[in-house]
């Protein structure tokens, strides 16, 4: 861009009168949007489809209602425990509890087993051998959502509370007292909501008090400390309202994990993009009386790659809107919409808050172009060019061997889909499951329900099903009421159903059944069966996530090499800024896994989480080569192209270690949350960030730049002083 027209618009919004403009614009914005538009955790929808209604699954729910209908709904599975073995008193008060919910349901229930309907000899004979553990399904309405199942689970609760003398579900499970735990399908997603919720709160208190104390750390300075937390708070003032109307208006879905790491996102990139013009705000400051000038030339010198960053981030962002699996699409809005208005601000609502305050924004160390610069930071980014540029090779070497080292270790990772073993152990619903598993076959928690099409009266599919080792037991085919050639067959599995070991069985049951039809001499087989269950969504989330990866990640790398390709210009510089970033990449995926699995003993991570990893680190650690990059290309057009990397390497080195130590520290937050897949993700995505601030950015890519020389360029020209070069 034509360097006149940005000094124009550092005037514009930097300038005497435009900073004063500028600030009363975001104000009047943000006024406006709060008083007229609703908030983003208003419109959240927590209970938005994962899977599409074309998936074998969804497809064997839909038949499932439509000729079970009376079996259909989510069940609840109250789990009764009693070291000591269940009494007869304990059943007497479960029977009066099943009464009670027949005669006066909870809230949106629709069913419960009729316990009481049993004489005391039948009740025991449903008790787990060992005589300690009794499961009591409670089904809820079909297509009811989380929020409607927890009401029903709390009304549930307080009919507990009311029977029984000591409430069991208040009870220790290592206690010699009555226990019940809510689990089963309903229990987990109420569950599940419940730890999102709960987050979101604790992730912006949190982020805010680690920037807040990063910054501090850093820059000593609690006015500048400031700045970027109001520049970073206004626009999430901004954001929310704009994001409340998009799903007021049903034009998107989001909910409340894609809002909880908008949060991080916002403050951990949004702090970057502000600590990129502060740096170059002060370095002018220490060359310029004019404070209005140095903002001038701090924007011409730094707008580009804040621009450039930023888009590159929301571009990256929007090709998660590709994806099929629903909460991996609900991030694309709120994660692009929330970069790019932080972006905006970065480069007009923060330059006004600088501009207003002036030299007062770094008190009490007021840069001034009479007072000598520090030496000690010159020396250490200078040390680390002078390294670079006498021993390229060695540095390249070094460090490729390192991360392709930790890269190989991605090879090894374990991944699942199983929602249950990210919740704490101490959760009612992985109590409850627990419980089954270790009394009963773990199949109990989540059956899987095979349908199919057949008017043979004496099938063989229940057979056949039999003789698969992972089965427990089958259920009797019960046919529709509403068309007998549809029969149905519960499948318990003696293995965890939500175990990667029982979702890869789907399709065995699949062709078994289709064979046993085959058989029988049922036309088109493979079109007359359907499966359903938590396990078959499982299978299809695999399945969905997997075509995912595919198509998004060389859509990310293609669309970040076009933004490279126009900003810098150069093929050459295009392919190794993004080969080094994808090198930190599966670096940090390895290196994840090495600390998790060999340190803290995780047996495998979840399967969204090279995706999620993906889109952060390579679009944020791309935003360090950017604006480290722009700094060697703008100075090689005056200076040796060596002695510009030199320059280059200490100029951005302070501020890039200082922005990826924040990032970073604000990606960690996401560890203290107590689900696991916020956990790993957070972990291995700081590790990315400091891959990237440590060894790519300072030693990788300027080693390659001088290696290159003159050809990491290419095409581009740019002035030669090959002769002169140290």
């Amino acid at each position: 861009m034509d360097k006149d027209l940005i000094g124009k618009y550092g005037q514009l919004v930097g300038g005497k009168r435009g900073r004063w403009i500028t600030l009363l614009v975001w104000l009047i914005l943000l006024a406006v949007l709060n008083m007229t538009l609703p908030q983003a955790s208003t419109q959240k929808n927590d209970t938005a489809r994962n899977l599409s209604s074309e998936l074998p699954s969804q497809k064997a729910k839909e038949i499932s209602g439509k000729y079970f209908s009376n079996g259909t709904g989510t069940p609840a599975l109250l789990t009764w425990y009693r070291t000591g073995g269940l009494t007869n008193d304990d059943l007497l008060q479960i029977q009066k509890l099943t009464q009670d919910l027949e005669q006066n349901p909870a809230i949106n229930q629709s069913s419960v087993v009729p316990l009481h309907r049993m004489p005391l000899p039948a009740l025991q004979a449903q008790i787990s051998k060992d005589g300690t553990t009794l499961i009591v399904p409670v089904t809820f309405k079909k297509g009811a959502s989380s929020v409607e199942m927890e009401d029903g689970i709390n009304d549930i609760s307080e009919k507990i509370d009311k029977i029984f003398q000591n409430n069991p579900l208040k009870a220790k499970i290592d206690s010699k007292e009555l226990v019940v735990r809510t689990t089963g399908p309903a229990g987990i997603a109420v569950d599940a909501t419940k730890l999102f919720s709960q987050g979101d709160l604790t992730l912006l208190f949190g982020t805010v008090a680690i920037v807040l104390i990063l910054l501090l750390l850093i820059y000593r300075s609690p006015i500048l400390a400031i700045i970027p937390l109001i520049g970073v708070g206004i626009a999430y003032g901004v954001i929310s309202p704009i994001l409340g109307w998009i799903g007021e208006s049903g034009l998107a879905e989001f909910d409340s994990q894609s809002l909880s790491i908008m949060t991080v996102l916002l403050f951990g990139a949004g702090t970057d993009y502000c600590l990129f013009l502060i740096s170059s705000y002060r370095r002018q400051l220490e060359e310029v009386d004019d404070k209005f000038l140095a903002m001038r030339l701090a924007i011409t010198n730094s707008s580009g790659a804040i621009a450039m960053s930023g888009l590159t981030v929301v571009f990256s962002l929007l090709a998660l809107l590709l994806t099929k699996y629903g909460a991996i699409n609900r991030f694309g809005i709120p994660f692009s919409l929330s970069i790019l208005i932080m972006m905006l601000a970065s480069l007009t609502l923060v330059p006004a808050l600088l501009s207003i305050l002036g030299r007062a924004s770094f008190f009490p160390f007021i840069p001034n172009p009479a007072k000598p610069k520090k030496i000690s930071k010159i020396k250490i980014g200078a040390s680390v060019g002078n390294i670079i540029v006498k021993k390229p090779w060695t540095v390249t070497l070094i460090t490729t061997v390192f991360l392709f080292a930790f890269a190989l270790f991605s090879l090894k990772i374990q991944y699942t889909f199983d929602t249950l073993s990210s919740f704490p152990k101490d959760l009612p619903s992985r109590e409850g499951f627990k419980l089954i598993s270790d009394h009963y076959s773990p199949g109990e928690l989540a059956p899987v329900e095979v349908i199919v099409k057949n008017n043979q009266t004496n099938s063989s599919v229940k057979k056949e099903l039999e003789t698969l080792s992972y089965v427990a037991n089958v259920t009797e085919g019960v046919p529709s009421e509403n068309d007998k050639n549809f029969v149905k067959y519960n499948v318990k599995f003696n293995i965890n159903p939500y175990s990667n070991e029982a979702m890869d069985k789907i399709p065995d049951i699949e062709a078994k059944v289709i064979n046993s039809l085959k058989k029988e001499g049922v036309n088109n087989p493979s079109q007359n069966v359907w499966i359903s269950g938590m396990t078959a969504e499982q299978h299809d989330t695999k399945v969905v996530t997997d075509k995912d990866r595919n198509i998004v990640i060389p859509t990310i790398i293609v669309m970040i090499a076009a933004l490279l390709l126009v900003y810098l210009r150069s093929i050459t510089a295009t392919i190794y800024l993004i080969a080094t970033v994808l090198l930190s990449y599966f670096s940090a995926l390895g290196l994840g896994w090495v600390i998790l699995h060999y340190f803290f003993g995780v047996d495998a991570i979840q399967g969204f989480i090279p995706l999620y990893a993906f889109v952060f680190i390579v679009a944020l650690g791309e935003d360090y080569n950017i604006f480290m990059i722009s700094s060697i290309w703008k100075k090689s057009k005056v200076m040796p192209l060596n002695q510009a990397i030199k320059e280059g390497v200490s100029e951005s080195g302070a501020v890039i270690t200082s922005a990826g130590l924040i990032l970073a520290a604000t990606f960690m937050i996401l560890t203290t949350m107590p689900i696991q897949v916020l956990v790993h993700f957070g972990f291995i995505t700081a590790i990315g960030v400091l891959l990237d601030t440590f060894v790519v950015r300072p030693f990788l890519v300027p080693a390659i730049t001088v290696l290159l020389g003159k050809w990491a360029f290419w095409p581009s020209k740019v002035k030669r002083y090959s002769s002169q070069e140290n």
